[in-house]
């Protein structure tokens, strides 16, 4: 028994004589008062206690159990263990879900920041002051708005390679609606991701974004169609957005996309804590990780309920071709053998009814996302193959290459 200890033993036992001499009429209230230095009002709850539940019930009702503010050994211990094997790397918050989840240690975000601090484990993200920014209004409706970017990271650690995340996010919630892992930040990654908002949710009012050239034409280049048109012809991911109804919105600065930042941020900081701990190895695992129990999580901790309970998810018409939507498109003259070719991949168009052929037609191709090749002429199906993927995609190529392609008689939509 330490010093503390004895004392306080000391100070209970006069409590209790002197309490007892009271009860027993050898002393009076006030007297008792005096010798225990309290009030009288004090010395008749003390009285009242030992009454009711002897001397047990008058001592302090903590007085077995540890201060609040006073952690254990073992678990300051079983915290720092954890924080430098396990879980290292977690930030703060992160790191304290995880023991109160996981480890079913009940401590506080306070007491884990002081316990890592004196156990020299610095903090895994800096706490910067904030920043002042002119707050967006959030929309009211689920549906009404997504923001969507892309982030390249490595996701898997800083041995890993390096991929890039393309997340979609509800603005009126802060939702996690759709997360996919790709080499790069290109075309076809906001195409996939497009097409599983589709399958998934429907089909948002706007989709705001940055003005890369994937979404927006930012050259000064217009073609003869164009300028008869009196518009240009949208790049791929914005042909696809125009064909359902879906307003591009087109951030002017970088600080205009803060919300979605943020969420790089805390993903950069979170996903890749929660990539090792799954045993994640491939974009495929990530990619169903990240849409499976890592996207419940984080909408369970993060996402708001919206303003208005309806969405405005619109739903697919009924027979929407989705795969027809969100893919590659070409318009293509076919030769006068009925073969449409495109930069070494030749599309040998089939035999129409009543023999009917179609040299010097004008159609519509389609490259899939999943390589496969379709033609169209007047929304009629003429082909579907698999033909191999191009190795250069059309939709890269530069005016100064497609002289090359000479032998290839399309207007390309780039």
């Amino acid at each position: 028994m330490d010093e503390e200890e004895l004392i306080v033993s000391q100070r209970d036992l006069n409590r209790i004589h002197v309490v007892r001499l009271t009860l027993e009429g050898r002393q009076s209230v006030r007297r008792g008062a005096e010798l225990l230095g309290i009030s009288t009002r004090q010395v008749k709850r003390l009285r009242k206690k030992m009454r009711e539940g002897g001397v047990k019930g008058m001592l302090h009702g903590n007085r077995e159990r540890k201060p609040w503010n006073r952690t254990a050994r073992e678990a300051v211990k079983r915290v720092l263990q954890l924080a430098r094997g396990r879980y290292a790397g977690l930030n703060d918050r992160h790191l304290t879900e995880k023991l109160t989840e996981q480890e079913g240690m009940k401590v506080s975000r306070a007491t884990v920041r002081r316990i890592l601090r004196q156990g020299g484990i610095a903090a895994a993200r800096k706490r910067r002051p904030k920043r002042h920014y002119k707050r967006r209004e959030r929309r009211a409706q689920a549906g009404e708005l997504l923001l969507w970017d892309g982030s390249p990271h490595r996701w898997l650690g800083e041995n890993g390679p390096q991929w890039t995340l393309v997340v979609a996010i509800d603005d009126a919630t802060g939702a996690l609606i759709h997360g996919a892992f790709s080499e790069h930040e290109d075309a076809q990654s906001y195409l996939v991701c497009l097409k599983q908002l589709l399958l998934e949710q429907g089909i948002p009012l706007a989709i705001y974004m940055d003005r890369h050239g994937i979404f927006k034409r930012n050259d000064d280049h217009w073609t003869l169609e164009e300028e008869l048109a009196g518009e240009r012809i949208p790049t791929q991911v914005g042909l696809a957005l125009k064909s359902l109804g879906v307003e591009p919105i087109f951030a002017l600065s970088p600080q205009a996309k803060g919300r979605v930042e943020r969420l790089f941020g805390t993903l950069q900081d979170r996903l890749v804590s929660e990539l090792r701990l799954a045993g994640i190895r491939t974009r495929h695992q990530a990619t169903a990780f990240v849409n499976g129990p890592f996207k419940i999580d984080f909408n369970r901790r993060f996402a708001k309920p919206p303003q208005q309970t309806e969405p405005a998810w619109r739903q697919l018409a009924r027979g929407l071709d989705v795969e027809r939507i969100c893919s590659f498109h070409y318009q293509a003259t076919v030769g006068n053998d009925n073969a449409v070719r495109l930069a070494g991949v030749i599309l040998d168009i089939p035999e129409g009814p009543n023999h009917k052929g179609y040299a010097k037609s004008r159609v519509e191709v389609r490259q899939l996302l999943d390589g496969r090749w379709r033609v169209y002429f007047k929304d009629e199906l003429l082909l579907e193959t698999n033909k191999p993927k191009l190795e250069v995609p059309l939709r890269t190529v530069g005016r100064r290459h497609r002289e090359r392609l000479r032998e290839v008689t399309f207007s390309l939509i780039t």
